[in-house]
């Protein structure tokens, strides 16, 4: 069953330029009637300003006018209403609080992992090289305050990601026939292993 994009918003607006039941709304908007009743007598949703299912081609107005005439016609959300395609990998957005972390995973990565490459912090980190330069070469803006933490813990990669960056930088330096630093252990299960 497809919804519409802002269901409780779609009702608002429903209830107010619309003739439809509140079958017909609460079925268009995936509620319950008694809910669509609710926001007509505006006991929910106070304050939700009405969102256009006709502007925003979630519906139109024929199909509206059509199930108006006829209160056992069901208002349809159109196919092309849906967000398209998720965006695959690549870059990321990050909320601006996780940006301002970044530096520190930054510093965190090229003092505990100096084998892996500025190429593949900028996958990791969804990072640029300037910027990583900038934290190596402390001339970063914010460089009094980088302090190096765990990007994991930040929740700017999984660690499974940082793991796999890691494995990869430490199997290439082995071919290219680099020392391998030994691994920081910080976790108890290393030991056991």
């Amino acid at each position: 069953m497809t919804l519409p994009l802002m269901p409780k918003a779609t009702a608002v607006w429903l209830i107010e330029k619309t003739a439809l039941t509140f079958e017909q709304i609460a079925d268009f908007c995936g509620m319950h009637p008694l809910e669509i009743q609710a926001i007509a007598d505006g006991e929910v949703a106070q304050g939700i300003v009405g969102y256009d299912p006709v502007a925003n081609k979630q519906t139109t107005a024929e199909d509206i006018k059509r199930c108006e005439a006829d209160p056992s016609a069901r208002l349809k959300v159109l196919e092309t209403a849906l967000p398209g395609p998720k965006r695959g990998k690549g870059s990321r957005y990050t909320p601006v609080a996780k940006r301002i972390d970044r530096p520190d995973a930054i510093a965190f990565m090229l003092r505990n992992y100096p084998l892996v490459q500025d190429a593949q912090i900028v996958k990791l980190l969804g990072t640029t090289k300037e910027t990583i330069q900038k934290v190596r070469e402390r001339s970063h803006w914010n460089s009094a305050n980088i302090k190096p933490r765990d990007p994991v813990i930040l929740g700017l990669c999984k660690q499974s990601d940082l793991n796999d960056a890691v494995s990869a930088a430490n199997a290439r330096a082995e071919r290219e026939g680099h020392p391998v630093p030994p691994p920081h252990h910080h976790h108890s299960e290393d030991e056991a292993a």
